[in-house]
C-alpha cells in the first residue's frame, strides 16, 4: 500500500511567514519516510465542514512548484483540479510545466468544481451540474490532444482551441498520469474509466468502497478498457493511535484493489508525518 501525503491545511503554524518553511519541511520529511506522493486542494478559501472559510489557503499549483524544487521523487498533484478554475489550456501548460520542471513528476488530478462560495466570492463562473461534468469531459480531451502528436484545432460545445500547440512536451513519457477524483457513478467514474489512469474513492467504509469499485468494473466494460490498469486510491482519515487497525484497513482495501491511502494530517504536518513514518516500512508489505 503507497501513502499520499494530502497537504489540505495552511493553518499550522497560520503564520504566513512560516508557511514555506513547514510545507517545505513536510514534504521533504515525507519523501525522505517514504511517501509516494504529494499532494494539495485546490480550493481558495477553506473548506466549510472541515474549518472556517477565511483560514489561510495557499494556490494549489503554485505550492506543487515550491514542493518540486524541494524533492526528488514524490508524484506531485492537485487533489483534485476544479474544473471551472483554468481554462483547459492553460491547464495543460501547468501540468506540463510542472512536470518538466519536477524531472517528470506530475500527475493531473482534476475533478468537476463545487464549491460555490469561493466561486461566487472570486468571480468564477458557476454553472449547472450538468454542463460542469460536460466541461470537464472536454477538458479532459484538450489536455490529452496537447499531450499527443496532434498540435491541430479543438473543437467542442465549450471550449474552441485554434492550435493545442505544447512545447515543451511533459517529460513523463507517454503523458503525466491522469487521475478524476470523485465515486459519482453515472458520470464520474465513466470518465475514469474513459479517460483516467487512477481515481479516487471519497468513502469511508468496505462496502461502499468495494461497490464503487464494481460500478467502475462495469464502466470499464462498458468502454473496453482494463479494470485493472487503473490505480485505485482512497482518502483515509482513520486515527493512527492504533497502528494495527491502520495495517488491518490497507489489508482489507487492498484486497478490494486499492493501493494508495490519501492521508490527511490532523495535528501539525511535521509530527503527523513522523507518526506515519513509522508504519510506512509495515504498509510496503499489504
Amino acid at each position: 500500500m503507497d501513502l499520499s501525503l494530502h497537504y489540505w491545511s495552511f493553518s499550522i503554524p497560520a503564520d504566513p511567514a512560516r508557511m514555506a518553511g513547514t510545507l517545505g519541511d513536510s514534504a521533504r520529511l515525507a519523501e525522505q519516510a517514504g511517501f509516494a506522493e504529494f499532494t494539495v486542494m485546490d480550493h481558495f478559501f477553506q473548506l466549510e465542514n472541515e474549518a472556517p472559510a477565511d483560514d489561510p489557503m495557499l494556490e494549489a499549483y503554485t505550492t506543487l512548484g515550491y514542493v518540486a524544487a524541494l524533492t526528488e521523487r514524490m508524484r506531485l498533484s492537485v487533489l483534485v483540479t476544479g474544473v471551472m478554475y483554468r481554462y483547459p489550456g492553460l491547464l495543460a501548460k501547468i501540468v506540463t510545466t510542472l512536470d518538466v520542471l519536477s524531472g517528470g513528476r506530475a500527475q493531473l488530478g482534476i475533478g468537476a468544481s463545487w464549491y460555490e462560495r469561493e466561486q461566487l466570492g472570486l468571480g468564477v463562473p458557476v454553472v449547472p451540474v450538468k454542463e460542469r461534468f460536460e466541461r470537464l469531459e472536454e477538458t479532459l480531451q484538450i489536455c490529452l490532444r496537447m499531450w499527443s502528436d496532434n498540435n491541430g484545432p479543438y473543437q467542442g460545445a465549450h471550449y474552441q482551441l485554434a492550435e493545442t500547440l505544447c512545447v515543451p512536451a511533459p517529460l513523463t513519457r507517454p503523458r503525466p498520469p491522469i487521475l478524476v477524483g470523485g465515486s459519482g457513478e453515472r458520470k464520474t467514474l465513466r470518465l475514469v474509466a474513459r479517460y483516467a489512469d487512477a481515481c479516487n474513492l471519497v468513502e469511508s467504509n468496505p462496502e461502499d468502497v468495494a461497490h464503487k469499485l464494481d460500478v467502475l468494473r462495469g464502466h470499464c466494460e462498458t468502454e473496453g478498457r482494463d479494470y485493472d490498469a487503473i490505480r485505485k486510491t482512497m482518502f483515509y482519515t482513520a486515527p493512527l493511535g492504533d497502528p494495527d487497525t491502520v495495517l488491518a484497513d490497507a489489508q482489507r482495501y487492498a484486497a478490494m484493489g486499492i493501493s494508495q491511502f490519501n492521508m490527511m494530517p490532523d495535528r501539525h504536518p511535521i509530527e503527523y508525518v513522523e507518526r506515519v513514518a513509522d508504519l510506512i516500512p509495515k504498509l510496503a508489505h499489504v
